[in-house]
């Protein structure tokens, strides 16, 4: 997988190409910056351990996290494992999510982008994000 030009020279300036991959509840893969995955293990490892959906979130994400280094020409080599959990098998999808991107098989983001578009039981919209104009 290649990361697209335009985010290259700001991940090498943001963490020298070291990146963390880990799998999502959507069954598609995250990858950070090493830096912001920092951070966001240590709010994962302080969690109440007792609590039941806190530990499998961290049993997950921070038991599937990967470092991988970007290559000079941007690429990044996604173990076996983290592609067969994302099913990722030809085309991938790097969608930016601010400190982050997820990573998608193709197929699999097209057809989850159409659903979420055509949903139109979208449940309770959380009070912040009701402030933002679109």
């Amino acid at each position: 997988m290649a990361i697209p030009t335009r985010y290259r020279e700001r991940l090498r300036a943001r963490c020298d190409g070291q990146i963390i991959v880990t799998v999502d509840r959507d069954h598609c893969l995250l990858v950070y910056p090493l830096p912001d995955w920092e951070e966001l293990e240590r709010k994962l490892v302080r969690l109440p351990s007792m609590n039941k959906v806190a530990r499998r979130i961290v049993r997950i994400m921070v038991g599937y996290a990967t470092e991988i280094d970007m290559d000079a020409s941007g690429r990044i080599l996604v173990s076996k494992e983290l592609r067969e959990f994302a099913s990722l098998d030809k085309q991938g999808m790097l969608i930016g999510q601010g400190n982050k991107f997820e990573l998608w098989d193709e197929a699999i983001w097209n057809e989850k982008r159409d659903e979420w578009l055509n949903d139109e039981d979208d449940g309770d919209m959380p009070a912040d994000l009701e402030s933002i104009s679109f």
